[in-house]
C-alpha cells in the first residue's frame, strides 16, 4: 500500500512537469480554439445540405486551417528547444515514475513527434483541394492524432487513448488509420506502432 502511495505521488510529480512544460509553449498559441472551431465546422460543413451553404462554410474554414497550420509550426519549432531529457516520453501504455530515464530504449522523443505532427498538419491543409470533404476528414485525424500526443506526453498512452475514445467518440486505431498514409508511417517508425 505504501508502495503504490510512493508510485502515485512521483507519477503526478512527473505528469505535473510535463503539463506545465507543454502548457508553457501552448500558451503562447490559440491551437486548441483554432483545432475546435475547426473541427466544430467541419461537421456543420459535413452535415449542411444546402451545397452553397456548404461552400461558404468550407471556404470561411481555409482561413482557420492555415492559421492553425502556421501557429502548429511555430509551436512545434519552440518546442524544439526544450532539452532532450525532458522531452523523452514512455512508450509503455501506463505511467511508471522515471520510465522515460530508466527505459530509454522504450521512449520517443516529443519534440520529434511534433515536429512530424506539424508536417502532417501542414501536408494534410494542402491536399485535396477538390475535395473539401476528404481534406477535413484527413485534417481531422492528424489534429486528433497530434492531440492524442500530447495527452501521451502529458500522462500515458493508456490515457491518451481513453481521453480521445470519451472526447471524440474515436478509438486510436481508427484514428492512426484515417490519417495520411505518410504521415501513420513517420509517426508509427517514431512511437513504435504497426503503421
Amino acid at each position: 500500500m505504501a508502495l503504490a502511495f510512493v508510485v502515485n505521488n512521483i507519477n503526478q510529480r512527473e505528469q505535473r512537469g510535463r503539463i506545465g512544460l507543454l502548457g508553457t509553449y501552448l500558451a503562447r498559441y490559440k491551437i486548441e480554439n483554432l483545432m475546435e472551431n475547426l473541427i466544430q465546422g467541419y461537421m456543420r460543413a459535413l452535415g449542411e445540405s444546402d451545397t452553397q451553404r456548404q461552400a461558404s462554410i468550407w471556404s470561411m474554414l481555409g482561413t482557420a486551417e492555415t492559421e492553425l497550420c502556421q501557429q502548429f509550426n511555430a509551436f512545434a519549432q519552440e518546442f524544439s528547444d526544450v532539452r532532450p531529457e525532458l522531452a523523452r516520453v514512455s512508450k509503455l501504455p501506463i505511467a511508471l515514475p522515471y520510465a522515460a530515464k530508466w527505459l530509454s530504449s522504450h521512449t520517443f522523443d516529443m519534440r520529434r513527434a511534433l515536429s512530424l505532427h506539424a508536417h502532417a498538419i501542414a501536408q494534410a491543409t494542402c491536399a485535396h483541394p477538390e475535395s473539401p470533404k476528404d481534406k477535413s476528414f484527413t485534417l481531422m485525424a492528424e489534429l486528433l492524432l497530434m492531440q492524442h500526443s500530447c495527452h501521451w506526453f502529458c500522462r500515458s498512452k493508456l490515457v491518451a487513448s481513453a481521453r480521445l475514445l470519451a472526447r471524440h467518440k474515436t478509438p486510436y486505431p481508427k484514428v492512426l488509420a484515417s490519417v495520411a498514409p505518410q504521415s501513420r508511417q513517420a509517426y508509427c517508425k517514431l512511437v513504435g506502432c504497426a503503421g
